[in-house]
């Protein structure tokens, strides 16, 4: 049986936990603000109406991918393809290539920063890794240009981060709507796993400086996860409403 992502791969590892997957998507509500690409989020309204559940609904399709055989996950791919030329018919015009890049780029960052604060540092063949299996997904789709090595994809994220970020009317009110969804404690909380997991050019531009408290707090986390506590800590930091999806984070 042909897997897209091998079974021992990092990452793997890394989209298995729920810690880590909560924490990628923290990191990317942060830079989903700031692209310049970000008003076709706001063209469907599904994004500011519920960013929570929206965030689910993008969990599951990564997850499958990454845990599906070969087959099944290029048909996830595809389906996502699809989904995103239906938007763009409606509204008649095209996504930029370079908008899906962003997000494959997120993706790459954010695993790598989330579970490096979370877990361990990750070797850099464990970095290849992730941008491997991420190429291999941005290729599916068709994205031109993409870098080869780790080494030209640090550069070209240099580059994006550069180009394709501003701050603009679109990131007032997307984290209106964090602070909305979420409540006063956890946009706070929100707020401190953006500043450590974000690139620079983010905590920039939102004005974000990183926490101080957050390490400590994740010390005293890790100590409650040995201790099987952790799962009422999470009960905490997200809405009731989400806690089956939480639970569901952990399976694969």
């Amino acid at each position: 049986m042909k897997y897209f992502v091998r079974p021992d791969s990092i990452v793997r590892e890394i989209w298995g936990k729920a810690d880590t997957i909560l924490f990628i998507f923290a990191g990317a509500a942060a830079e989903f603000s700031l692209n310049k690409a970000v008003d076709w989020l706001y063209f469907t309204g599904k994004l500011p109406a519920d960013p929570i559940g929206r965030l689910f609904s993008t969990v599951g399709y990564a997850k499958q991918i990454i845990f599906s055989e070969e087959d099944k996950a290029h048909a996830a791919i595809d389906r996502m393809r699809i989904i995103h030329s239906g938007v763009e018919a409606n509204r008649g015009h095209v996504i930029p290539d370079w908008a899906y890049r962003d997000v494959l780029y997120m993706l790459i960052h954010y695993s790598i920063t989330s579970f490096e604060l979370l877990e361990r540092k990750l070797t850099q063949e464990e970095k290849e890794e992730i941008l491997s299996v991420f190429l291999k997904v941005g290729n599916r789709m068709g994205i031109p240009s993409l870098p080869k090595t780790f080494e030209e994809w640090l550069d070209s994220h240099e580059v994006q981060l550069k180009e394709d970020l501003i701050k603009s009317d679109f990131t007032a009110d997307l984290y209106k709507q964090y602070k909305k969804h979420l409540g006063k404690l956890r946009y706070q909380v929100l707020l401190k796993v953006q500043s450590r997991i974000a690139p620079q050019k983010v905590l920039d531009l939102l004005a974000l400086k990183p926490s101080n408290i957050l390490p400590v707090a994740l010390c005293g986390y890790k100590i409650c996860r040995r201790l099987q506590l952790d799962s009422m800590l999470k009960s905490l930091l997200l809405p009731q409403k989400y806690q089956p999806q939480i639970a569901q984070l952990n399976e694969h």
